[in-house]
């Protein structure tokens, strides 16, 4: 719970961010940043597990502006802290508030990415950068072409480190690392402490203040969760009927496939929902485009493959549907993480198919918790028992017989 005793001047911040954060109207901090923040400012190394949703982003921002603003500007083509993220649009949103935070300080911040030209990157870097945000791969793009050097670099922030090592960055991140120089503030912030992260952090931090302000894998108590049996080929059918039987004005749906994400919001459009689809087949100008529409209400739902979920936050967002249920459960945490943020009440849906049983059991065995299971009328399942879909990434279970996949997000099965 927030500490309403706690005000943001009590953590060591200086005016201009007080002024800032005034001007957003943030009073007290979360635990998370009333936890973190001291302790940044102070110089100590940290690492922290926090879900999204919890505050994480300022609790690292706006105690490096602060060390930043006293210290001496960059020189030419230097950068002074940097904050890696596994997506684009993650990163987007991380300078976005860095931006807004450090509005009242003579700081540079830029942010760079791939999936766009690099040569205006190239031109924003070279006058030097006091904080920068970047993917792995533009950032060591940019050192190879000499445009950065990190001779000067204080900070490093390694942004949910789970789903860089998820992705395969992590021999991006050590090559990286071995260009930094070996004294300077290390902060790694994850949605878990789980063992290929605590390795990380065994090699790269020093004697770390360690937080945990969610216990890991469980879901806020703030999302009320249920699932909806359903038909796998009525799912889309599903999602329509809710969305207009509750007169929903802002809905991020999951789809597993970037196939099955097109289909649905194509399907939704049609039917006169305004929709788009975010993936990773999409230009950074569509992704761009989608996410500011999502966000100034002209794109009413938005339908997301996970990967290019991340990085989207914004501020009460009501309902989270899984049309699809994720094949590794910790997604299903991430996902329903999106809402019910800094004490909000959230919606998480789940349209559950027979074919997903498995999927639904290993999410459950994950947060400790039993779903509530809430029949829709008129979409009852009529499929009481199907071939569940494999866990195995790939690896078909011995008595399974082969299935083909057929269409888009509605993943109909069908048995030959």
């Amino acid at each position: 719970m927030i500490n309403a005793q706690v005000g943001f001047d009590d953590l060591g911040l200086g005016e201009p961010l007080l002024k800032a954060l005034r001007d957003k109207g943030y009073v007290h901090p979360s635990p998370i940043q009333e936890q973190a923040i001291p302790a940044v400012i102070r110089g100590r190394d940290l690492m922290a597990a926090a879900q999204t949703g919890t505050g994480k982003t300022a609790g690292f921002t706006l105690p490096m502006l602060e060390r930043l603003r006293h210290g001496r500007r960059p020189a030419r083509g230097q950068v002074r802290a940097l904050v890696l993220t596994p997506t684009r649009e993650l990163a987007a949103q991380v300078h976005e508030n860095v931006r807004a935070y450090g509005r009242h300080l003579p700081l540079r911040s830029e942010v760079v990415f791939g999936g766009v030209k690099i040569n205006p990157q190239i031109e924003r870097l070279q006058k030097g950068v006091d904080l920068l945000v970047a993917t792995p791969g533009r950032l060591l793009d940019l050192h190879q072409q000499g445009v950065l050097r990190f001779d000067q670099l204080e900070c490093l922030v390694l942004d949910e480190a789970d789903r860089m090592l998820d992705m395969g960055f992590i021999h991006d991140i050590r090559r990286l690392i071995r260009l930094l120089p070996e004294q300077r503030q290390n902060l790694l912030f994850s949605a878990t402490f789980s063992p290929p992260i605590r390795k990380l952090a065994t090699g790269l931090l020093h004697q770390p203040l360690q937080i945990q302000v969610t216990p890991e894998n469980q879901t806020a108590r703030s999302v009320e969760q249920v699932v909806h049996p359903c038909d796998m080929k009525r799912k889309s059918e599903l999602l329509s009927h809710l969305i207009r039987d509750g007169d929903w004005r802002q809905v991020l749906v999951f789809s597993r496939t970037k196939h099955g994400a097109n289909r649905v919001a194509e399907k939704l459009s049609r039917e006169g929902l305004e929709a788009a689809a975010i993936h990773g087949n999409k230009s950074q100008g569509a992704r761009t485009r989608a996410l500011q529409g999502f966000k100034q209400g002209s794109v009413r739902v938005l339908v997301a493959t996970d990967i290019a979920a991340r990085g989207i936050d914004i501020q009460q967002l009501p309902h989270v549907i899984n049309l699809d249920l994720p094949n590794v459960a910790e997604d299903y945490v991430h996902r329903i993480g999106r809402t019910g943020r800094a004490g909000e009440t959230g919606h998480a849906i789940s349209l559950v198919a027979a074919e997903e049983s498995l999927l639904l059991k290993a999410i459950e065995r994950l947060t400790g918790e039993v779903l509530r299971k809430e029949d829709v009328k008129g979409f009852e399942p009529t499929i009481l028992t199907a071939p569940p879909i494999d866990l195995g990434g790939g690896r078909r279970r011995s008595n399974q017989r082969p299935r083909r996949r057929q269409g888009g997000s509605s993943g109909r099965q069908r048995r030959h």
